[in-house]
């Protein structure tokens, strides 16, 4: 960034008869920067679409700075943050005669050049804003001319070198994008359209600022991104001639990081109002990562973007058929992504999302950019030493590390790397790096490997984690455990019943048989036939004994069946203190379930003898 550049304020109102327009300027220094760098969409990126539906709305956006003071600089990209309030036109102590309607709505405007900032820049326009609104008079302004003295005040101070956090916490999105994180960095550094999609304008900014802040250093190196036509940065970039490896910026510099995402044919927006479709739908307009608030891009994504992400539904969809191809992962990029999603997951804290539940390292905001930062370092380094095999077939003994088996750029995916090795950015990054650079970066991936029975696991723990079955099943486990329960009482409660009438049954049969042994003894002319009644009748016991043992197990499997068709319809988790009464399996009395010999249907289940004919029929 040019250090030329002085921060600028600016009032944006919504006037109800010539629409949006910027209002004031503060710290132009009687210039007009609207006319001088053609910014006459400042007005429409500082009131973003459905602004009107919130008290507060924030838009971040980027704009090419031409000139200063009426004097022509070096074009440079710099950046705006607008802070949009409303207030009820009666609550007003002045009101202009323009004011027609019943709300009022304006935005204050922040321009920078430093958009690592934006995070603390935020905090203070919005606590000016309020302040300013709550004056009731638009008239006066001096707060906002004390907010851009500021701002002047702090350009000039010592920055912190750090990466800032721009008030979405990268553990908020990884927590929410998991493995689909690692895909969005991949398809930046294809360099294919991009487009980020949500009701909420400042969450859409913010998505988009902290996914690039996961290239080290790119935050920073933001200077072409406003406008396809800029290419300074790859004009004016030399290689490296010397590295100090104990200095993390002198390393990263000799490695080609940051990437160049953003110059010749590419632009940067977090917030794109409509106006600016002839921009990012011209030839010249290969790639893009921008933001909108309006649906009509949403309706017409095939014909706007390569990859969309919808904030609204969290979901993240790849539109371009040779791109899926391409963003698939590896194995080791799975094992990698998952290792890093666990560590943020295990320290969730709800309360807290943007720092870790036990306050330590793992799973901090520093531990995800330096996880990202060890991988890029080794995905450059893996494609220098994928290169120099390609250039060095015959053996040359320079071209086998000894402790690196293979290609090891496979591991982050050939078709990736080959997709990679077309765009913008790797041309100028390979033109501007040493081409042994894998002397002094290890060329291996930070989960080099193949798939193992622990990958296995920890995706299938993943998913189930996913699915919240734990929540799930905890309530309906007491139900069914209840329900069991109570059939088993009464199971148990019929079988005693069974037993209880056959031994009354074999009593009767018994005194029957005394009394023919008595009557036989005093008549031994009477028939000498075996009576009806000398054994006991055990065929018919065994008959209902076995009747009674099909309906028990008949009234279990119900309940087996009536799980299953649960667990297969997603219906686990109802807020529920059992099944639906139509689902519920039938609850048959006693008396009902042994009245009959015959096997019956329990409960809308198949009894044993029915069940051959049903399967024989399907």
């Amino acid at each position: 960034m040019t250090d030329s550049f002085k921060p600028l304020v600016c009032v944006v109102d919504f006037n109800h008869h010539r629409g949006p327009e910027v209002e004031h300027w503060i710290g132009a220094e009687g210039s007009d920067p609207t006319a001088e760098n053609d910014w006459h969409l400042i007005p429409y990126m500082a009131l973003p679409d459905g602004a009107h539906q919130n008290s507060e709305e924030f838009s971040y956006f980027s704009l090419v700075h031409k000139a200063r003071g009426g004097q022509d600089v070096e074009p440079t990209s710099v950046f705006g943050i607008s802070c949009m309030h409303q207030i009820d036109s009666s609550e007003l102590l002045f009101r202009p005669e323009e004011v027609t309607r019943s709300a009022v709505q304006k935005a204050v405007v922040a321009i920078t050049d430093k958009p690592q900032g934006f995070s603390a820049l935020r905090e203070k326009l919005s606590a000016v804003t309020r302040a300013w609104f709550a004056q009731r008079d638009f008239r006066d302004i001096e707060i906002l001319q004390r907010f851009q003295e500021s701002l002047v005040k702090e350009g000039s101070s010592h920055e912190d070198e750090r990466d800032q956090y721009f008030g979405l916490s990268l553990r908020e999105l990884i927590h929410k994008f998991k493995w689909q994180i690692l895909v969005l960095l991949k398809c930046m550094l294809l360099q294919k359209k991009m487009l980020f999609f949500g009701s909420n304008c400042e969450r859409v900014c913010q998505v988009q600022f902290s996914l690039i802040s996961l290239i080290p250093g790119l935050v920073r190196s933001l200077r072409d991104c406003a406008d396809p036509q800029m290419n300074r940065y790859a004009e004016s970039c030399t290689r490296p001639d010397s590295v100090r490896t104990s200095d993390r910026t002198s390393l990263l510099a000799y490695v080609g990081l940051p990437l160049q995402l953003f110059g010749k044919g590419s632009m940067f927006g977090p917030y794109t109002p409509l106006q600016q479709l002839d921009m990012i739908t011209d030839l010249e307009t290969k790639s893009y990562v921008l933001g909108s608030t309006n649906s009509l891009l949403l309706q017409q994504k095939e014909r706007y973007c390569d990859l969309l992400v919808n904030l609204d539904e969290d979901a993240v969809t790849i539109l371009s058929p040779t791109l899926k191809s391409a963003l698939s992962l590896s194995v080791a990029d799975r094992r990698w992504i998952d290792f890093l999603t666990q560590a943020v997951n295990d320290t969730w804290d709800e309360s807290d999302p943007s720092r870790p539940s036990t306050h330590g390292y793992a799973g901090s905001e520093e531990f995800i950019r330096l996880q990202f930062e060890e991988y890029l370092i080794a995905l450059v380094s893996a494609t220098k030493y994928h290169q120099y095999l390609a250039t060095h077939k015959d053996g040359d003994p320079k071209a086998l590390l000894a402790d690196v088996e293979g290609d090891p750029s496979a591991e982050f995916s050939n078709v990736f790397v080959e997709a990679w090795q077309q765009s913008e950015n790797y041309k100028l990054w390979n033109r501007t790096t040493d081409s042994q650079l894998f002397d002094i970066v290890e060329p291996r991936h930070p989960c080099a490997g193949g798939l193992t029975i622990e990958d296995v696991q920890r995706r299938l723990a993943t998913q189930v984690a996913e699915l919240h079955l734990d929540e799930r099943f905890n309530q309906t486990r007491e139900v069914v455990g209840k329900r069991l329960a109570d059939g088993r009482v009464q199971v148990t409660s019929a079988f005693n019943k069974v037993w209880a009438d056959i031994e009354v049954m074999r009593e009767a049969q018994r005194k029957r048989s005394e009394e023919a042994r008595a009557a036989a003894a005093a008549n031994p002319q009477a028939d000498k036939g075996q009576s009806k009644f000398s054994k006991p009748d055990m065929q018919t016991a065994q008959a209902s004994v076995s009747a009674a043992s099909q309906r028990a197990g008949a009234y279990l499997s119900s309940w087996g069946s009536w799980a299953a068709e649960k667990r297969k319809s997603g219906l686990w988790g109802r807020q529920s203190v059992g099944p639906p009464p139509e689902d519920r399996p039938k609850v048959t009395t006693v008396s009902e379930l042994f009245n009959s010999t015959a096997p019956k249907t329990v409960a809308g289940t198949t009894s044993s003898a029915e069940k051959p004919e049903k399967e024989a029929a399907m």
